[in-house]
């Protein structure tokens, strides 16, 4: 089980948290992130087991306390925001094949509005905090 999570995990990360992902590659420390969270979840998983608890529900709990911390997405908000309000700009980036990295440069340029205004679950569809990640993304584009 603990080779089937760390792969959903990385799976995980790989579609949600780019920034992570290139992160990690670049310290050549996939696998010891992916072992220290898939091993700080083994209490929960041998509970579980031992409730009886069907392969699909571990699964799932497991995975959901394995993401906790890596949501909401920095990197899909981002990538949403600049599809939405910048549709142009999105397309060339795609099209120039950088997505991913300007998106990880996005994100590093909005951690003080991250931060200022917080990024939760709670907050994501907070009006503010879009207008405020829009208008770094537009300082960004200017910028280049």
């Amino acid at each position: 089980m603990q080779e089937m999570l760390k792969e959903k995990l990385w799976t995980y990360i790989v579609q949600n948290n780019a920034d992570l992902m290139l992160n990690l590659q670049q310290d050549f420390s996939v696998i010891g992130y992916l072992e220290e969270k898939v091993n700080g979840i083994q209490s929960l998983a041998s509970q579980l087991l031992a409730e009886n608890k069907p392969g699909y529900i571990i699964e799932e709990l497991c995975m959901e306390e394995l993401t906790k911390d890596l949501r909401p997405s920095r990197f899909n908000y981002i990538l949403s925001v600049l599809e939405d309000e910048f549709g142009q700009d999105f397309l060339r980036i795609k099209e120039s094949g950088l997505l991913t990295y300007e998106i990880v440069n996005l994100i590093s340029e909005s951690e003080t509005v991250f931060e200022t205004l917080g990024f939760t679950q709670v907050n994501e569809q907070d009006r503010m905090l879009r207008y405020a990640i829009a208008g770094t993304i537009r300082q960004y584009m200017e910028g280049k």
